[in-house]
Parts: structure tokens; C-alpha cells; sequence
């Protein structure tokens, strides 16, 4: 019986561009980071990666169209600032284009018997001027209104009161916006990564900001906080939940007189977020922490806030910053190319926890530890007596108190 002999079959792959296979590897690479990268929560340059979807109640905008138009870009705030002007100019240039063609003045172009509302207002161009000159206040006197035309009279007040209420609005806006201290907080630096490492013979997280003006910050002040998801024990899970790290507000080194560059100084102890993560834990979590530095602008006296945030990639352990203060003739200089520079330093892998608990250890001393030896193990071997003597462990017990007692009368004879 003959059988059926199966040829294996090979299947050939699809031959690839040289360009698509050298970009094979590279494209892996690229979609393992993106998988690897943390979402931001605030970006390095302070601005927040969130954007508000699905907002039903857009009235309240309007509610505070001050505020709204303040916060508009500036390509679009120029265009609103240009369009209002535009249409109030409009609008009443044809009311006054209007009032001279109820009454017939222009019908009575030249007539030298007729008394016309506006003087040389001969069409919706001229009108359309005197509404400029009008609101503007420019008086140029080739146009005048005349005193036979209450109607004008009346006109011209209300142009007048809403013009000044649209110059107060447009010009307030502009002004505010132009002198808001965002821009200020661009020569406010924070270093690139922070770092951990031993201080005082603690561990702390520090990081290092700076002002590159010299005009300085006045009451600057620095906080930071801990954003990192959590679930609850109740089984809740709170995104992106927002956990306060003491920089010195215990002691008021929040407070900065940031004439130099800073470190700011996050010590690791038991009420700290980061009291229980060593150097390979670290790697594995998934945490952002933002800090923000606030304080007034000298020049104006506005406040000013600046933020950034360090995720776990650019948290270094085991690291110091580069000093950059020197000592020159008469005054001091601070070096801001090593402003981010850092170097290694000899630091412990494990938690804040385990250094605390390895540190107390080490201090004990011997004879609490004998003591505590020979403590914990009494129980052990009356319980180890107790069943060979059958029950009599309180009789040798007793006879050996005895025996005690009656060595310390001999010793005292």
C-alpha cells in the first residue's frame, strides 16, 4: 500500500525595499519607546498637556468675556480688536449716512439755502470718515455737525459714551495681555533632571532652578507635588492623583531669595511619598513630579508662576549637580553652562525605609541586644522543659530562685 509522502513547502517571504528593511529595526525601536513613554502631565516647558472635550455650558465663557478674551491667541485677539472698531465705525457712519438721507441733505448737495445735519457729508464714504473722526476724536473740522439736526446732537452723545466704552474694553484687553508676566517665567530656568543622593546623611531628591534676569523675583517661593495614579482601599482608582512634597515648608526654605541658582531639597523620610522605592523600583514606577515656582516681577509687581516636571527617565540616582557659583574679584559669578551638568556620587540602592532601619541597627548597643537575645529565648526553653519534666517547671523554677537567694546571703556574709 503506497502512502502519501507530503514535500514540505516553504513559504517565501515577501522581499522587502532596502530602504524598508534598514528602517525595520529602527521602527521596532520607535514603537518600543512610544510603548516605554510616559504620558506628561506637565510638560518641561510648564505648559499643561490637558485639554478640556465636551464642554456642554460654553455660556459661561461669555460670562467672563474679559477673561476670555485675554487668554484668546494673539493672531486671533488682533483680529477681534480690528473687527470691533471696524463694525462700530460702520455701524454708525450708515446711522449718520442714514440721518442725512431721512432729512434730504443729500438731495440739497451744494445748495447754499439749505442746512444740512453734517456739513460736506455728500455719501456713505464721507459718513463713514465723520464716524471715524467722531469716535476717534480726530476733529479734523472739514465735516462738523450742525446745531438745526437733534437728532445728530443725539447721536453723537451716544457714539461718543460707546466709543469710550469700547476703547476702555479693547484698549484694557490689549494692555493686559501685552503686560502679562508669561514671558517673564521664560528666564526662569529648572534644571533638566533631578536627582537623588545622600545630604547630611539623609536621603533627598533635589532638583535646581534659576533666574536668568537681573531683576529678581520678589517672595518667590517654590512647592511641588507628586502626581501618580492610585487605587484606594476601598478599590477606587484615582488618576493622576496629586500628593504635596515637603521642600522646606516646615522651615521656610520654600521661601527663596533666588539672586543665584538654587537646589531645592526634598528630604526622604517617613512622611515623604518616596519613603519606600529604591533605585530598582524607581525604574519600574510610573510618576511625574511637578514643581512650580512663584513669586512677583520686581519691574511691574505681578505675580508670575513658572513650572516643570521631572518623570521617573529623568530622576537620577546616585547623582549631584555641578557647583556653579565661583569666587572672582570683588563679586560672585555663576557658570550656566553647567547649570544641568551632574556627576556621579556614592549613594545606597535601597529605600529611605531600609537605610533607616540598617542605620538604627547599627546603632544599638551590644548589651540591649544580649539582653533581648537572652529575653526571646527563656520562653523558648522553659517551653522545651515543660514537657520533659512534666509539668514541674515551676517547682525547679522556684528551687532555683532558691538556690539564688541563698548564694546571694552567702556572698553578702
Amino acid at each position: 500500500m503506497e502512502q502519501d509522502v507530503e514535500s514540505p513547502v516553504t513559504i517565501r517571504q515577501p522581499k522587502l525595499p532596502k530602504q524598508a528593511r534598514e528602517d525595520l529595526p529602527k521602527q521596532l525601536v520607535d514603537k518600543e519607546r512610544a510603548k516605554n513613554k510616559i504620558q506628561r502631565y506637565v510638560r518641561k516647558d510648564g505648559k499643561c498637556n490637558v485639554h478640556h472635550g465636551n464642554v456642554r455650558e460654553t455660556y459661561r465663557y461669555l460670562t467672563d468675556l474679559f477673561t476670555t478674551l485675554v487668554d484668546l491667541k494673539w493672531g486671533l485677539n488682533l483680529f477681534i480688536f480690528i473687527l470691533v472698531y471696524t463694525v462700530t465705525w460702520l455701524f454708525f457712519g450708515f446711522m449718520w449716512w442714514l440721518i442725512a438721507y431721512i432729512r434730504g441733505d443729500l438731495e440739497h448737495i451744494g445748495d447754499s439755502q439749505w442746512t444740512p445735519c453734517v456739513n460736506n457729508l455728500n455719501g456713505f464714504v464721507s459718513a463713514f470718515l465723520f464716524s471715524i473722526e467722531t469716535e476717534t476724536t480726530i476733529g479734523y473740522g472739514y465735516r462738523v455737525i450742525t446745531d438745526q439736526c437733534p437728532e445728530g446732537i443725539l447721536l453723537l452723545l451716544v457714539q461718543s459714551v460707546l466709543g469710550s466704552i469700547v476703547n476702555a474694553f479693547m484698549v484694557g484687553c490689549m494692555f493686559v495681555k501685552i503686560s502679562q508676566p508669561k514671558k517673564r517665567a521664560e528666564t526662569l530656568v529648572f534644571s533638566t533632571s533631578a536627582v537623588i543622593s545622600m545630604r547630611d546623611g539623609r536621603l533627598c531628591l533635589m532638583f535646581r532652578v534659576g533666574d536668568l534676569r537681573n531683576s529678581h523675583i520678589v517672595e518667590a517661593s517654590i512647592r511641588a507635588k507628586l502626581i501618580k495614579s492610585k487605587q484606594t482601599k476601598e478599590g477606587e482608582f484615582i488618576p493622576l492623583n496629586q500628593t504635596d512634597m515637603n521642600v522646606g515648608y516646615d522651615t521656610g526654605d520654600d521661601r527663596l531669595f533666588l539672586v543665584s541658582p538654587l537646589i531645592i531639597c526634598h528630604e526622604i523620610n517617613q512622611h515623604s511619598p518616596f519613603w519606600e522605592i529604591s533605585k530598582a523600583h524607581l525604574a519600574k514606577e510610573e510618576l511625574e513630579i511637578v514643581v512650580i515656582l512663584e513669586g512677583m516681577v520686581e519691574a511691574t509687581g505681578m505675580t508670575c508662576q513658572a513650572r516643570s516636571s521631572y518623570v521617573t527617565s529623568e530622576i537620577k540616582w546616585g547623582y549631584r549637580f555641578m557647583p556653579v557659583l565661583t569666587l572672582e574679584d570683588g563679586f560672585y559669578e555663576v557658570d550656566y553652562n553647567s547649570f544641568h551638568d551632574v556627576f556621579e556620587t556614592n549613594t545606597p540602592t535601597c529605600s529611605a525605609r531600609e537605610l533607616a532601619e540598617m542605620t538604627a541597627r547599627a546603632r544599638l548597643p551590644l548589651t540591649w541586644s544580649v539582653a533581648s537575645k537572652l529575653n526571646q529565648q527563656a520562653p523558648l526553653d522553659m517551653e522545651k522543659e515543660w514537657p520533659e519534666k512534666g509539668g514541674h517547671v515551676g517547682e525547679d523554677q522556684t528551687e532555683r530562685n532558691g538556690d539564688i537567694g541563698n548564694l546571694e546571703s552567702e556572698s553578702k556574709v
